[in-house]
């Protein structure tokens, strides 16, 4: 991985977890000042709090990102630490589409009148999901790869004790 590659990536994931900081920001001191005067139409106390959460599950997203760049610049990608970081980002994928869920569900009732904005939520919430199964089986093909390369280890020390 090239240093501009690697530079750039760092630099979108430092940008967006500037801007989930700022929108956590913004939800807490809304929470906390009671600034805006709720008018029943939607339960925003529990919306901001399931934002919250949500930039909390994107957060914990970029900083496993981030250290796997980080391992991919090394060279140590293809270790058993790696996996650590790759089931840090299921893990916060699958708590964002569970915060999406939970955002559906408190939205359906105001859309009995429409339903279709509730299933193309739900749809949406699928697509989190898929999104997390994909990178499930990019770390089953980590898990390949690294079997390789302590296959290929193995074997280059067995050649070296030969010769």
């Amino acid at each position: 991985m090239g240093k501009l590659t690697v530079g750039a990536l760092r630099a979108v994931l430092v940008v967006v977890l500037a801007g989930t900081v700022l929108v956590q920001a913004g939800m807490v001191w809304a929470l906390v000042s009671k600034s805006d005067p709720e008018d029943g139409s939607l339960p925003l106390t529990a919306l901001r709090v399931m934002t919250i959460l949500g930039m909390v599950s994107a957060q914990v997203a970029l900083a496993c990102v981030g250290r796997l760049v980080t391992m991919v610049r090394r060279g140590t990608v293809f270790s058993h630490t790696a996996f650590r970081y790759v089931d840090g980002v299921i893990g916060a994928i699958v708590a964002a589409a569970l915060v999406w869920f939970a955002v559906t569900a408190l939205n359906a009732p105001g859309q009995r009148d429409d339903p279709g904005v509730t299933v193309i939520m739900g749809g949406i919430g699928v697509a989190i999901l898929g999104v997390a199964l994909i990178v499930l089986v990019l770390r089953m093909l980590l898990a390949q790869a690294v079997a390789r390369d302590v296959e290929a280890a193995q074997m280059q020390a067995e050649l070296d004790e030969v010769i």
